[in-house]
């Protein structure tokens, strides 16, 4: 079974600052970590792909307009309280399973070395549907 792991980064609710004020050693000890998390998903045959994503000053929306044409805006702004920052997807024999990784990856460190509990949000990857529809 296939999950996707979304890491969310939410200025609410949250008692540390972003990661643009960490020292270097906390950051560095931040990206180990993911690093090792995806060594050990590798070696359980576990892993699939992992990402982590620009903040949102990076990100745009895109819509179609009534022709097709995209029309792209910048955003999420700067009110958003709450952005992805990275992903997994896994390949894991249960739910549990992917919970499990879940709640590992939210001890991600963070100032101090503190873990960050961060949400991680556990989505199953959808199958696509039979050849009959």
């Amino acid at each position: 079974m296939k999950y996707m792991l979304l890491m969310q980064f939410s200025a609410s609710g949250t008692d540390f600052p972003g990661i643009d004020t960490w020292t270097q050693d906390e950051v560095r000890a931040h990206v180990a970590f993911m690093g090792e998390v995806n060594e050990k998903l590798a070696a359980d045959g576990e892993w699939v792909d992992a990402q982590g994503l620009g903040g949102p000053q990076q990100a745009r929306i895109v819509r179609a307009d009534e022709g097709g044409a995209p029309v792209v805006t910048e955003g999420p702004f700067a009110e958003t309280k709450e952005f992805l920052a990275g992903f997994w997807i896994v390949d894991v024999d249960s739910p549990q399973r992917a919970v499990e990784l879940a709640a590992h990856i939210s001890t991600a460190p963070g100032p101090g070395g503190r873990p960050l509990n961060m949400p991680i949000e556990v989505h199953p990857v959808m199958s696509a549907p039979s050849q009959e529809l």
